[in-house]
Formats: C-alpha cells, structure tokens, sequence
C-alpha cells in the first residue's frame, strides 16, 4: 500500500499515520524524520542538511524529495509507505510522482483529512504535553482526568509548544491554504482522493480510514490471485474477493460463460429438427402434384384425337360419292 495523508495542520495525520503503520505494517515517512536520520547517519543527503541547517537556510524541494526517494527505496519500503505531510506542493507532488514512477510504484490513495478551520485553531492551542512522560491531551476536547495531573504518570507539570499560539496557528494555515490546499484539486484529478471527516475522535477517525483502505487497496491486491486461479480454478476465484466492483465483474464473467453455452445447446436439436421433418415433405409434395396431373391429361387428349377426327371425315367423303352415281 502506498498513500499520503493530507491535511491542515493539527487535523490528525501525524497520529493516524503511527496507527496505520503499526496496523499494516509499513512504514511511516514523514520529512522531518528523514531528514533528522539523514543528519544523525551522516549520509551525503544528511551532510547537505545539516549544512544548510547551520547556515540558518530552508532545505530546498530538491535535497527533501531526494531524501524521500531514498527512503522509499529501502528494503523496509518494499511492502509499501504511509507519506505524513508531504508533498507539500504541487511541484513536490509532481516530482514524487515522476520518481515513484520511475521505480514502478505509483501512488494508490490520497486521504484527506477535512476539518473547520476554526477547530483547527482549538486543536493546536488547546494541546498540552506532559514534561515527565510526554503523554499529550487537550484542554477543550481531551483533558487529563483530574486537572492539572497526568493520568499516565500522575505528575503536574505540562508544557505548551511556543508556536501553539493562536497567532502562530493562523500563519500556518494561511500557509496550508496557498501552497498545501492545492493538492486536493491535484489528486482529485488523478482519481485517488478520498476525503474523511476528521470531526470525530481518534478512534473513529482511524476507523474511517480502514474501511476506506480495506475497499480501495486489498481488492486491488487480492485480483492479482484471482487472475492466477481464474483460468483453473473460476468457483474459488469467487470466494477470494470479497466486496467492491472486483466481486461484481467476476460473478458477470461467469454469467458471460455461461450463458452461450446454453443458447447453442438448445438451437442445435431445434434447427436439426426442423430441418429433418419440414424439407421432406414439401419436396414430396411437389413431386407427387405433377404425376397426378399429367396422369389425367395424357389419356384425354389422346381418346379426343382418335375418335372424334377420323368419324367426321368419313361421314362425308360417304355422301360425296354416293350423290353422282345416282343422277348418271
């Protein structure tokens, strides 16, 4: 599975991602994380950042999608990735995708998590996190249960980040709208957005996320096994997909087997039948039609011409003769 989770800051990503990938079992690739390993490993990529990082400089979209690629060329990529925050424009999504391509791994699915603005706002001022344990609540949504103690830990001391600030907060997402907000349209295009509501609490944001997973990626996973068994084995190819269009077009592939089968079965005897009774019996109509005919003509024809023909002719050669003898 290969997927981004999009979304303004303070929606959630970060914390889906973690259960995603302990879920599916992959990994989840965040930019800060690698750049921050690229550094610790000493890497060419880690040398470059720290470089620019002690020069007090932004990293540039090409070292970030360099680190990514080379993330996701790692043996511990090969089952697939969980992208968190990134890419964060569109020239970075369309690097990403011309460097998955080159590898053969196309982006499956872009989750966005939708959520008010002014939530946004509540979400990130509202955040607390336990100096002692590093356990993080949420004054307005998800409060320790006694004030002011850590449930994990029991201590009192809770911190806030200094860009938590409701001014910060508003930067960052004047800055989401105009470079980040774009990709919705971007991956909208491309057929691969889906959108969840990230109104609800982490577990049932997470289970959104599942089921929207287990429709769109497994049965595309799960139809290379049943191209394999198709051809041998068609009843159990029906029994391994299980929901969605895939499990539609292989029962209307059966249908579409069947159904000559059976029309060719039933008009063979039929034509045969038809053929065998019908043609007969017009052909010996027709001949016996004209024995009777000529049978009744020939002989009327003949006793005309023989009797009536010779009696006329006589009759008067008799008189002609007769009358000059009788004068003399």
């Amino acid at each position: 599975m290969r997927i981004v989770l999009l979304g303004a800051p303070g929606s959630g990503k970060g914390t889906q991602a973690k259960m995603m990938a302990e879920k599916y079992r992959v990994p989840q690739i965040s930019t800060g994380d690698i750049l921050r390993m690229a550094v610790a490993d000493k890497t060419e990529i880690g040398k470059k950042v720290a470089a620019i990082m002690e020069a007090g400089e932004l990293v540039s979209d090409e070292i970030v999608i360099d680190a990514v690629t080379d993330r996701l060329r790692s043996p511990g990529s090969r089952r697939g990735f969980v992208l968190d925050g990134f890419p964060r424009n569109i020239p970075q999504a369309q690097e990403l995708d011309t460097r998955l391509g080159w590898l053969g791994r196309p982006l499956q699915l872009v989750l966005h998590l939708a959520l008010d603005r002014e939530l946004v706002v509540r979400r990130i001022t509202g955040r607390l996190t336990c100096s002692n344990c590093g356990a993080i609540y949420n004054k307005y949504f998800s409060p320790p249960t006694k004030r002011g103690t850590c449930d994990k830990c029991g201590a009192n001391d809770f911190a806030q980040r200094a860009d938590d600030t409701e001014k910060a907060v508003r930067t960052r997402l004047e800055a989401y709208e105009q470079d980040t907000a774009p990709l919705i349209t971007y991956y909208k295009a491309q057929h691969k957005l889906r959108t969840i509501e990230a109104m609800a609490d982490v577990t049932g944001i997470f289970a959104m996320i599942c089921e929207v997973v287990d429709i769109e990626i497994r049965p595309l996973e799960k139809k290379v096994v049943v191209a394999d068994t198709l051809s041998n084995k068609a009843p159990a190819a029906a029994t391994v997909i299980s929901g969605g269009k895939i499990e539609r077009a292989a029962i209307d592939r059966k249908a579409v087997a069947k159904t000559p089968a059976k029309k060719t079965a039933k008009k063979a005897p039929t034509r045969k039948k038809v053929s065998n009774k019908k043609t007969p019996s017009k052909k010996s109509a027709q001949k016996k039609t004209p024995a009777t005919k000529t049978a009744k003509k020939a002989p009327t024809r003949k006793k005309v011409s023989n009797k009536k023909v010779p009696a006329k002719k006589s009759a008067g050669q008799a008189v002609r003769r007769k009358k000059p003898s009788r004068r003399h």
